[in-house]
């Protein structure tokens, strides 16, 4: 397919929407075992690199292969771009696609002219494998992992069995440049896996179907001896856990937390988990959680409905475990967000209200508890798609189509019009709401806190009643905030770090 000359591999990111959160450590685990085996890994990050289409034409002009790691969501149009640029510039390179997308969906993939084979699920064996046969002039077939086109065919090897994560080398973090990060985000922070996958089968979770329930954890010792050399080596301020539920071993968790601790090595850490799991540990061992670093803990809540609770298959959580953890966090200083999703199939008006109102009594409770209410997302490959299809869904049938989908993007039958425009009002008072309260409570004047509680008093009005028309309070914040952001365009001056937060 190619020139077996080369060992240069460029593995390519599109740029997503958003905050840049830190190198792709996806990309960065594959470079490892690529490298490893003899390859030349060049990454090119779209999230960091604003001319990442012109890095890509210089870099593929005399590699072995071009690699792109692909979410669902509009990154896939870059991905599109770069691929078609590549068969342009170098048609004899094979365009090898991979991550979650084509994992779930991968004789769709397939169906593209500009994808010749995909690798799916775990990758870093697979690519090195494909590679060698290439190299070697031979044929993919049986290839455990990979899908790949012959003469227009499309060709289902079995899958691989997934390698443990103490098997594989670590991250090839030396080909980051943490300066240019830093300069972007505003910190040295890195993205780091303790573990991959989740045992729990939630109905909206792409992880359920990704890594089939199956957990598969380093052990405590190396994950601590790897977290405080890469903090050491490139002077980080935090970590970042990519984990899908860090605490579904609560004993390997409390180790890192005392292994950090007893290392020396000061830096914050955050991850994601679910409550049920955090309410297992009793307060000490949260509190060793904190002493460790742990500044920010991640809750997938998605609800506070039972109803909906149990339409989600998320059967693990409770109502008073969202108390609790949110309890247990704030005695120890631990941050705490909690992931809502709206607009579930079979979710009423009343179930959304029960959730509001049981977040707004947590956050009366604890400050340090944040909120990020999203609407449902129906990602490929769900559990719920036969029911989703039922109600009225069109599963999109290309990768163009995935590329709309998007979280914050409503594409739900029955949440539209009225329907819709109400629900988005009624999760901005809630988070108006929310702002106000904890100002309140951190102010030391009088004066402020008795100008903030007469501003709360009609917000609560209306979430009470759900009395969202004419909604002058929002169109008040919208106008502060304008103003505000021309003020610093005017005089230069930085925005304050609560406005960048909620703008």
């Amino acid at each position: 397919m190619t020139s077996a000359a080369s060992r240069k591999v460029v593995l390519f990111l599109p740029p997503y929407a958003g905050k840049v959160y830190g190198p792709p450590l996806g990309l960065l685990s594959l470079a490892a075992s690529l490298r490893q085996a003899g390859y030349e890994p060049h990454i090119i990050d779209g999230a960091l690199r604003r001319d990442w289409l012109h890095a890509i034409e210089e870099e593929v002009s005399n590699c072995l292969c071009f690699g792109v790691s692909l979410l669902t969501g509009p990154m896939i149009h870059d991905a599109i771009a770069a691929s078609r640029l590549v068969r342009c510039r170098r048609p004899e390179a094979p365009v090898i696609f991979g991550g979650w997308h084509p994992s779930l969906l991968t004789a769709e993939t397939l169906r593209e002219d500009f994808v010749d084979i995909v690798v799916r699920h775990q990758g870093d064996q697979t690519l090195v494998e494909i590679l060698d046969r290439i190299t070697s002039g031979g044929g993919l077939d049986m290839v455990p992992g990979c899908w790949f086109k012959r003469a227009g065919r499309i060709h289902h090897n079995p899958d691989r069995p997934s390698i443990p994560l103490s098997e594989l080398p670590i991250p090839a973090y030396d080909l980051v440049d943490f300066d240019a990060y830093e300069r972007v985000t505003g910190e040295r922070v890195a993205p780091y896996a303790t573990s991959i996958g989740c045992p729990y089968a939630c109905n909206y979770c792409t992880d359920t179907v990704f890594y089939n329930r199956r957990f598969n954890p380093c052990d405590a010792a190396r994950v601590v001896e790897e977290m405080t050399s890469l903090v050491r080596r490139h002077r980080l301020e935090a970590v970042s856990l990519v984990d899908s539920n860090f605490l579904v071993d609560t004993d390997r968790a409390t180790a890192i937390a005392r292994g950090i601790v007893d290392s020396g090595v000061r830096f914050r850490w955050t991850f994601q988990a679910s409550t049920d799991l955090l309410c297992r540990m009793d307060d000490e061992e949260v509190r060793l959680l904190a002493a460790s670093g742990v500044s920010h803990i991640g809750f997938g809540t998605e609800s506070a409905s039972p109803e909906v609770l149990r339409a989600m298959n998320k059967r693990h959580q409770n109502v008073p475990d969202i108390y609790e953890a949110a309890r247990k966090c704030s005695r120890v200083g631990i941050r705490v967000m909690l992931n809502l999703i709206l607009g579930y199939p079979g979710e009423e008006e009343r179930h959304r209200k029960e959730t509001l109102n049981v977040m707004g009594e947590i956050a009366s409770l604890y400050e340090n508890v944040g909120f990020s209410p999203n609407v449902f997302v129906p990602y490929p490959g769900i559990p719920i798609w036969p029911e989703l299809r039922a109600m009225g869904m069109t599963e999109p049938a290309s990768l163009e189509e995935w590329a709309r989908i998007e979280l914050g993007a409503n594409t739900l039958p029955w949440l539209r019009g009225r329907v819709f425009a109400r629900l988005q009002r009624n999760i901005s008072y809630f988070l108006l709401d929310d702002r106000v309260k904890k100002v309140r409570a951190q102010s030391r004047s009088r004066f402020v806190r008795s100008v903030l509680g007469a501003i709360r008093r009609p917000l609560a009005w209306r979430l009470k009643r759900s009395l969202f028309d004419l909604p002058l309070e929002l169109w008040l914040s919208m106008a502060h905030r304008w103003l505000v952001v021309r003020r610093s365009l005017l005089t230069g001056k930085g925005l304050s770090h609560v406005l960048r937060k909620y703008s």
